[in-house]
């Protein structure tokens, strides 16, 4: 490393390892999934708790925090007056759903191996205590900046991302963003997104008594039930599938698949797909449920929307994705939703027709809900600034890319994402992914981000934006 500054980021994010891990275990204590909202709490009590609590360590690391009506907060090196250029990055405190198959408790952070484990310090609360380093770090070495640091903090990325809506409301939006909320290099372009719920009829003496499975849309399930009333000896069960009698007529079925997030579903199992399965090859169901449950298999048949109708690849970004994320039975009726990640060579329009198409009469689309991809041109100096800086502190060679996944990147003018997630690198066997159980993090991969990111910051103050 030639960067005269290099010596002094290395010992500051080497020297702070101990209170890294300290603050990671502090944010991650606070379980922050979206709850009802009050009057306090938009987002419900742990999201506002989460945010409170990452605006704790910021303050106690020395900077200045600001909490927004608890949609989102932020710290930063110093005042930023009206109208002044300023630098961000975006992380968010909010999490999924702690799920099923942990081996310990989700919100007390175990370091394993070198690896962190545990709900958040991946996604995205691991990230967020390295922003909030990366900040202290310009503002303590006293380095003359051109351009303010803002750190903001999230708090309902997760699900409906109505924080940066609300900031981009009522306050003046950065010059350039990345949110550490994705992997290295450099994601310049996330495909669209296509979501709703697919709906059954009311069923009329029906088979099915129930049927629950997901804790999240966008994660792939990997545990299901469902309740029928039919005898034993008529189910076909299968791999990943097993039956409860529960003595009163009726059957309890148990799908046991392996979760993973909805924008990389490849190596995942749905456990509602194993019961929809079970239950057509049984052959028990009513008509309508039937019909109903064939549609369902058209969903869970291929996460790349073939059985659908709606595969689509553009050649630029990878190919389209939809899983099924959560089924519950409300008021008589089936409702399973999906997650759709798509190129741009399709869009809201063609895909609603296409499943349209595909429920016939069977089923119905509700709560249809839409994003279109976007992209920044890689040879952008911004983009080239982080490529770079990403690839003189690795000794790697690489170049940016495209993604399924959504981020906060798409709601700024100008914003990519920037790691911290490694995709070559291998997980153990006791960590998990973002979304799953034990969620791990590898901790020196976690000190260097911090490392890229305030030799990316020092960089991006001498650009001109």
């Amino acid at each position: 490393m030639t960067d005269p500054r290099w010596a002094s980021i290395d010992a500051f994010a080497e020297s702070n390892r101990d209170n890294i891990l300290r603050d990671i275990s502090r944010l991650c204590a606070v379980p922050s999934v979206e709850g009802k909202p009050e009057p306090d709490a938009p987002f419900g009590p742990g999201p506002r708790d989460a945010l409170a609590k990452a605006l704790e360590i910021a303050a106690d690391l020395g900077l200045d925090v600001h909490n927004a009506d608890s949609y989102i907060g932020w710290a930063e090196t110093g005042p930023i007056a009206k109208g002044q250029k300023f630098l961000a990055t975006i992380t968010h405190t909010d999490v999924v759903p702690e799920g099923n198959g942990w081996d310990a408790d989700p919100y007390t952070v175990r370091l394993r191996e070198g690896w962190l484990l545990g709900r958040g310090v991946s996604d995205d609360k691991g990230p967020s205590i390295l922003c909030l380093y990366a900040l202290k770090y310009l503002k303590d070495s006293g380095i003359a900046l051109r351009y303010p640091v803002r750190a903001l903090l999230g708090a309902n990325e997760e699900t409906n991302m109505k924080d940066v809506e609300y900031y981009a409301k009522h306050f003046e939006m950065p010059a350039f963003c990345f949110t550490p909320d994705a992997e290295f290099p450099v994601c310049n372009g996330e495909k669209g997104g296509f979501n709703g719920e697919i709906v059954s009829p009311v069923f009329e003496n029906g088979v099915i008594l129930d049927f629950a499975g997901g804790v999240a849309h966008n994660a792939v399930p990997d545990r299901a039930h469902c309740v029928v009333r039919t005898a034993a000896d008529a189910i076909r069960t299968g791999e990943g599938v097993t039956l409860e009698d529960n003595g009163d007529g009726t059957l309890t079925l148990r799908g046991w698949g392996k979760s993973g997030h909805a924008a990389m579903p490849q190596g995942t199992v749905n456990a509602i797909g194993l019961l929809v399965n079970c239950l057509l090859d049984s052959g028990i169901c009513t008509p309508a449920e039937t019909a109903y449950l064939k549609v369902l298999h058209k969903l869970h048949a291929a996460t790349d929307g073939s059985v659908l109708g709606i595969a689509a690849d553009d050649g630029l970004f990878d190919p389209l994705t939809i899983i099924g994320g959560t089924i519950e039975m409300r008021d008589g009726a089936l409702r399973q939703s999906f997650d759709c990640r798509f190129p741009t060579n399709t869009d809201a329009e063609k895909l609603t027709a296409a499943m349209t198409a595909a429920c016939g009469d069977a089923a119905r689309l509700e709560d249809l809900g839409s994003r279109v991809p976007f992209y920044i041109p890689a040879d952008s100096p911004a983009i080239q600034t982080l490529i770079h800086t990403y690839n003189e502190v690795t000794g790697e060679d690489k170049k940016p890319f495209t993604m399924g996944g959504g981020t906060y990147a798409r709601h700024f003018p100008f914003a990519v994402s920037f790691g911290p997630e490694h995709t070559d690198l291998p997980l153990p066997d006791f960590a998990g992914p973002m979304h799953g159980a034990n969620e791990g993090a590898n901790f020196d991969k976690m000190i260097e981000a911090l490392k890229i990111y305030i030799l990316a910051l020092l960089r991006l103050e001498e650009l001109e934006f």
